[in-house]
């Protein structure tokens, strides 16, 4: 195992995601005996990064790791939680909710703790006077029950900037983004890259294979995808999530040393990603909002559109949420107006249409939060 500085700690170079722990038969019920093996193989193997979170297996995630890592001494490892603002509550209680996860996870305080995926959907919650919830984990780290804050987020590039620009990106000291060689270009992976070195903010990484999309891409083995990664500026902890045994033993091969790839194997596998988009190929150069009769910001819904045609629903569905009605795909009146001036000679009303027929199928983000906060009153009334 290789390890990255972060302020005087020597992390792991590959973190462990608890986020998809294996199952039983019944496919609900976390198989505690075998994440017990697979976390003690990755502890023999040189990890020392653990991360949970609140809607992780209805908070059985936060329970069974903790559980398992506290059979080891509590210097030998890093845990990180995430407060769950994004999950749509009535009402937001920091202090209510930090005090519990500390009691699932067993701990007097956690390594690492971040506000969990700001973004469009959650914006509102975040910055919401009424719940303090910047405010609160900021005073917890000075309590040193956090010993390093941060933030994950699934932002688009504009609030991205905004992020970083304001309240939030003051307090934290590192971002977990979503990063892999085929959102490099596809989520403007590249620019936040950019952004995050450009302020000195380290870089931990999420989905770096999509959530094994990108694992069995055959031009591209699945440790080349991590390689170019982890081999990223700025990058410190790559995070995987591990639901068999087999995931453990190849990750640790893959980061047993640092492997930097050549020039021609970058060059090599950016080519293949360009063959894994789907959709339209809109440049944004904007020439179809002009003439919109409704508005619309075409490029940004059309970009959208494009990561849910190459695989990924729920930024998609959690961007449209975000909008007023009168600004999502279904709001198109199918003039054909934009298509008439557009140099790409899309069917932008036929893309737009189908975006509002594929978002209408998708599982929308606020019924997955009500599903998440049944298991969760579940779980406490267990507690």
């Amino acid at each position: 195992m290789f390890y990255n500085d972060f302020q005087g700690l020597k992390l792991s170079a590959l973190g462990f995601g608890a986020m998809r722990l294996p199952l039983l038969p019944d496919g609900k019920t976390v198989d505690s005996d075998l994440t017990a093996k697979m976390i003690d193989t990755a502890i023999r193997g040189g990890v020392n990064y653990f991360d949970t979170a609140v809607p992780y297996h209805g908070g059985e995630s936060e329970r069974i790791v903790g559980e398992i890592l506290n059979r080891y001494p509590r210097e030998s490892w890093y845990l990180a939680d995430k407060y769950p603002g994004h999950q749509h509550y009535p009402v937001f209680n920091p202090a209510e909710t930090f005090e519990r996860q500390l009691k699932r996870c067993g701990v007097e305080y956690f390594d690492f703790y971040l506000y969990h995926n700001i973004c469009e959907n959650d914006i509102a919650d975040y910055m919401d006077p009424r719940w303090g919830i910047l405010d609160y984990f900021v005073e917890q780290r000075k309590a040193g029950r956090i010993r390093h804050l941060g933030m994950s987020t699934h932002a688009s590039l504009p609030l991205f900037r905004e992020l970083l620009d304001g309240p939030y990106g003051q307090v934290i000291e590192f971002c977990q983004i979503q990063l892999n060689y085929l959102d490099w270009t596809l989520q403007e992976a590249a620019e936040k890259v950019r952004l995050l070195n450009e302020r000195g903010i380290p870089i931990w990484v999420m989905e770096p294979v999509r959530g094994g999309k990108l694992a069995n891409v055959p031009e591209v083995p699945v440790e080349e995808a991590f390689r170019w990664v982890s081999n990223l500026p700025g990058v410190t902890v790559t995070l995987s999530g591990m639901s068999a045994m087999e995931h453990v033993e190849g990750n640790l091969r893959t980061f047993s040393e640092r492997c930097p790839l050549t020039e021609a194997d970058q060059t090599r596998i950016l080519r293949v990603a360009e063959t894994l988009k789907k959709g339209v190929p809109c440049t944004a150069c904007r020439y179809c909002c002009d003439g919109c009769p409704v508005g619309l910001d075409i490029p940004t819904l059309l970009r959208s559109y494009n990561e849910m045609e190459s695989g990924s629903t729920l930024g998609p569905v959690m961007f449209v949420e975000s909008l007023p009605e009168e600004q999502r795909p279904s709001a198109c009146v199918g003039c054909g107006q934009c298509a008439s001036v557009c140099p790409q000679n899309i069917d932008i009303p036929a893309a737009l249409s189908d975006f509002t027929d594929r978002y209408a199928a998708a599982p929308k983000w606020s019924d997955i939060c009500r599903d998440r906060q049944a298991a969760e009153a579940a779980a406490a009334v267990a507690e």
